[in-house]
């Protein structure tokens, strides 16, 4: 999967209060410039009002999540989003007899699979999970035995 170079950049500028070394200590209040790269990953460069020198802090990623389908949704509904994310993935040999997820063998978990993948592939964005509102945000990994979620 290819990604675009190109990436809608916001900035803030707010007061921070940071340490400006690597053992915690001179705590001080300082501006922050925040500039986000990516959904999962935040870079905070601050600058000191007492000093000359600047700071960087890398927020660690955000928490990894997957997409699944909800318990309650219609066979109807189920079979719906795996034509749609089968037809944008051109693969979903992973739910067919064989396959890594195919066990167990019902309309929820091939959905759940197939959904998660679609999810990944198109960036990871709450509303690639949407579905029309049969799918959710899982914040464990549903991965079990040889079938692995991305």
């Amino acid at each position: 999967m290819a990604k675009s170079t190109s990436s809608l950049v916001f900035l803030f500028i707010f007061p921070l209060l940071l340490s400006c070394n690597n053992l915690g200590r001179n705590v001080k209040f300082a501006y922050g410039l925040v500039k986000t790269h990516h959904i999962n990953c935040v870079s905070i460069f601050c600058i000191s009002i007492w000093k000359k020198a600047h700071c960087l802090f890398q927020i660690q990623e955000a928490q990894k999540s997957w997409c699944v389908a909800k318990p309650s949704s219609s066979d109807s509904t189920l079979e719906n989003n795996i034509q749609y994310a089968c037809s944008i993935l051109g693969d979903c040999k992973m739910i067919q007899p064989g396959g890594s997820c195919f066990d167990p063998n019902n309309l929820l978990n091939h959905a759940s699979v197939v959904m998660n993948q679609y999810y990944a592939f198109s960036g990871g964005n709450g509303w690639n999970c949407y579905f029309a509102g049969s799918g959710l945000i899982a914040v464990s990994d549903p991965s079990y035995d040889n079938c692995k979620y991305a």
